[in-house]
């Protein structure tokens, strides 16, 4: 018997189907020499750092930096039934191979090689990489199974990422957790992200617009438009010397041009166009390519190549008619398909295509998301097999009462692959020619302002990732910028989820905006753990883990010194109080510093990190008289340094007595004493 081992059951019972694996048994199907099984995503993580040692329950800087010498895994809660029958299935005498199904990528690999690992199994191990889901390409996929060890690399990048992660994550937050008293999460690419989105901000905030002036004249069938002039009696000086004028045509300049069609998507293109077009988030674009890979209908998703190998040529005709019917248009004419076509452009997976069964499918009952997306993927399709799109650009210089003035124009000469974007045509400028007088039906003076950058949108922001170190990046470099096309979605929803950056919507446009707390963060935060340079060259240095370039050690070794030298030398930044605010309502004035004082479980304490003023609720002076510190209590020895206390028990008498509480505190510890009314009585 072989046993295969799949991400997800939906998975599992393709493959079965195909194999012809029909039986079912306890969490797996059984046929035809085929036992089929599956893994509901990550069955094993890294373990929390109390794994290691009880101590670590605990959040304190002088615990750190954690870093396991011996790395342990644990199961991931509701799926120890799961694992129990894969371990079983794999210590079955008659089990004599096991296949990796897994997703065809870095996150697939650890998902099952921590499975394999963690059961302790030593079996001869395949790999089945396919980058479709239909029958015919698992049946080719089970024909070419590759050696597991050819994956060894792959596994070990992806171990690595996920122990960087580990070590990144949890010394760090804890580090900033402790020394900011808030829950600050620091991750090794969330932080450079947001990063990012904060730099954008303070670009935005420092920018001061200018105003400028432009005079138009209106000749008719165009428009001509004069320079920018920054003053506006210049430029009503302008437009005076033009009115009741003719202008002249000094020079003619026409240019053909060829615009070539784009390339097919991978997974952030796609995601890119998907925000801008349809206002999809990149996590929403993911979980509908997802599914439509899982439903046969598009190919693997987690792609980071825009091209088909060239073994594929042959079959990009009929791709391109499957595409032409999901967008419900006509079949191409001329199809290009050796542009698309370029296997050394292809890393583990070609580009995003629509698969040969998509064209069999009924796509208006796909959920609205999966048909648009597959609309988008088709309609890409039929663009890069298309034409280059030829134009003629036309560009005109006039001269009106002794000054320039320009007007451009567009003529479309072929369309090309622009046929299928159905955009509206840029208007063509008169026959002009040089010497001419074109009639100036009017003269306009219009206002303008200098604009400042842009917030940041998904599809930008997915761009600026894609790109973020590039131009410190060493050309040879295979893996540049945060993330890769698996991971960016789930980046910008963890900024999203953990309070960092919030989506605002302005007309139609959704932007990415940081926090106040976000901002705050970045502000804290040292280069390293913000630097996208520094995050890039990770990327490309677990590309090189995956070659065998770099021994795994290496890399964490590294990892594991920048953190030794962040907990050994990091000092807060002063001040803090005011960057994390907690929110809590305010009690009274620290008598110390003058702080902040607000109310927790455990006491009223001074929210300056730098002052130990605190208040604790269950000291032993109330204590010991049966008094509760309350928040009026407390907010009156704040105040005037001392608290009307009623009702007060006496251990020697076992009777009630009213005092005043007189707050001392001599900037180290706070104490209290008692100050008795004249003639005060005891209640019986």
């Amino acid at each position: 018997m072989r046993l295969v081992i799949s991400e997800k059951p939906s998975v599992a019972q393709s493959i079965a189907a195909v194999l012809g694996a029909k039986q079912r048994g306890d969490g797996y199907l059984e046929g035809n020499g085929y036992l089929v099984s599956w893994c509901l995503g990550h069955l094993a993580e890294l373990a929390s750092a109390d794994a290691y040692d009880e101590k670590y329950a605990k959040w304190r800087r002088e615990d750190l930096p954690i870093l396991p010498e011996n790395w342990k895994s644990v199961l991931s809660r509701d799926k120890q039934k799961q694992f129990d029958i894969l371990r079983s299935l794999m210590r079955r005498d008659d089990v004599e191979e096991v296949i990796d199904a897994c997703d065809a990528g870095r996150e697939g690999e650890l998902i099952f090689r921590s499975v394999y690992e963690m059961a302790g199994c030593s079996k001869p191990m395949k790999r089945l990489w396919i980058s479709s889901m239909e029958d015919e390409a698992i049946r080719r996929g089970f024909a070419d199974l590759k050696p597991g060890r050819d994956y060894d690399g792959l596994y070990q990048s992806a171990l690595c990422r996920s122990k960087a992660d580990w070590l990144v994550g949890i010394n760090a937050t804890r580090l900033f957790s402790v020394l900011y008293h808030r829950t600050l999460n620091v991750g090794r690419v969330m932080s450079p992200t947001l990063a990012l989105i904060v730099q954008r901000e303070a670009e935005i905030s420092a920018f001061q617009a200018e105003p400028f002036y432009t005079v138009s004249l209106d000749c008719g069938g165009f428009t001509a438009t004069g320079d920018k002039l920054k003053q506006k009696p210049e430029a009503d000086a302008v437009a005076a010397a033009c009115k009741g004028k003719a202008a002249t045509v000094k020079a003619v300049e026409r240019r053909e041009k060829s615009e070539k069609p784009p390339a097919l998507y991978d997974l952030t293109t796609l995601q890119r166009d998907a925000n801008r077009l349809l206002g999809y988030t990149a996590q929403q674009t993911l979980d509908y390519l997802q599914s439509l890979y899982e439903k046969k209908l598009c190919t693997y998703p987690r792609t980071d190549s825009r091209f088909l190998t060239g073994d594929m040529e042959a079959s990009v005709p009929a791709l391109a008619a499957v595409a032409a019917s999901v967008c419900g248009a006509d079949a191409p004419g001329n199809i290009n398909a050796g542009q698309v076509c370029d296997s050394a452009k292809v890393s583990d997976h070609h580009a995003v295509v629509p698969t040969s069964g998509a064209g069999k499918a009924d796509v208006s009952a796909l959920p609205a998301g999966e048909r648009e997306i597959l609309r988008l993927v088709s309609r890409q399709l039929l663009c890069a097999v298309g034409g280059p799109h030829q134009y003629a650009e036309t560009a005109v210089t006039l001269d009106c009462g002794g000054h320039d003035f320009t007007a451009k124009g567009k003529t479309v000469l072929a369309p090309g692959w622009k046929a299928c974007l159905q955009e509206q045509a840029d208007k063509p400028l008169p026959d002009l020619k040089e010497g001419q007088n074109a009639p100036v039906s009017s003269v306009s003076v219009k206002e303008g302002k200098t604009s400042p950058p842009k917030h940041f949108t998904e599809d930008t922001l997915l761009s600026a990732m894609e790109t973020a170190g590039a131009k410190d990046t060493s050309d040879d470099a295979e893996r540049k910028g945060l993330g890769t096309p698996a991971t960016r979605a789930a980046i910008l929803e963890k900024l999203v989820s953990t309070g960092f950056v919030e989506r605002k919507k302005a007309k139609k446009t959704v932007s990415l905006i940081p926090t106040q707390v976000g901002v705050s963060l970045i502000t804290v935060l040292p280069e390293q753990l913000q630097s996208p340079l520094l995050t890039a060259e990770w990327e490309n240095r677990l590309k090189q883990v995956e070659r065998g370039e770099l021994e795994p050690d290496a890399f964490l070794n590294g990892i594991s010194s920048m953190l030794r030298e962040l907990v050994k030398t990091y000092t807060p930044v002063k001040g803090t109080e005011v960057l994390f605010p907690s929110g809590r309502e305010v009690v009274g004035k620290c008598p110390r510093c003058g702080g902040s004082v607000t109310e927790s479980k455990k006491g009223f304490f001074c929210e300056n990190p730098d002052c130990r003023f605190g208040l604790w609720k269950d000291n032993r002076f109330f204590a010991a008289k049966k008094v509760a510190l309350t928040k009026k209590i407390a907010a009156s020895l704040l105040k005037d340094g001392r608290a009307r206390l009623t009702g007060c028990y006496s251990a020697k008498t076992g009777r009630t007595y009213d005092a005043t509480a007189i707050l001392e505190d001599n900037g180290e510890h706070v104490h209290f004493r008692l100050e008795f009314d004249k003639g005060a009585k005891q209640h019986g």
